[in-house]
């Protein structure tokens, strides 16, 4: 009987299918009942990186081959999802699979690995030497695979900006509390500005 009502309710689940930034923007997309959610495993970030997460339809393979390549973004219930495959940064892709996001006021916030320099360069160390250029951006981002920062898409260009410092100070500029308590933090992670993202949400 238990069995039975666990399967009532994953059966229920509402599964939208995003397009594109338009449709995602616009709330509306393609109703499916057959997604899996699953967190990758450490290995398996490490062996091709990409998103945290990979979404499925395990009896569909023409369903699977669209989540994989095509699809935008997904939502289930209340959590959101976001292609990895799909989303930029600068002239940096972030992978393959799909990455946990929310939104607020018109503004998709994500966490992916950083990349290129600008991202990289909040996590390394200040006395670490640090290598110039793309080799340089990949050595780095090797070592980053476990780390998470968050990016900002903008649903109206479809592009991605990195949240650091600067950009959570605009963020906050209406919570004067929370920004002077953000004033103190000295790391950029996703664990750190995601605190104060969902305090503003």
């Amino acid at each position: 009987m238990l069995l039975w009502l666990v399967f009532a309710q994953a059966s229920k689940a509402q599964q939208i299918l995003y397009s594109n930034a338009e449709e995602l923007a616009e709330g509306r997309g393609d109703t499916v009942t057959t997604l899996r959610v699953e967190r990758r495993t450490l290995n398996q970030l490490y062996l091709i990186g990409g998103g945290d997460y990979r979404i499925e339809a395990p009896q569909n393979r023409s369903l699977c081959r669209y989540l994989r390549k095509r699809c935008y973004a997904v939502r289930i219930d209340t959590a959101l999802y976001v292609n990895c495959r799909k989303m930029r940064y600068q002239r940096y892709r972030l992978g393959g699979w799909y990455a946990p996001a929310f939104e607020i006021g018109g503004h998709i916030y994500y966490t992916a690995q950083p990349v290129g320099q600008a991202a990289t360069e909040t996590l390394t160390p200040d006395d670490k030497q640090k290598l110039g250029g793309q080799v340089g951006d990949a050595i780095q981002a090797s070592g980053l695979v476990e780390q998470r920062v968050f990016y900002e898409l903008d649903l109206q260009t479809g592009r991605s900006a990195f949240v650091g410092k600067e950009r959570m100070r605009k963020l906050l500029a209406g919570h004067p509390e929370l920004l002077e308590e953000f004033e103190q933090e000295t790391s950029e992670a996703a664990e750190v500005i995601g605190k104060y993202l969902h305090r503003i949400k």
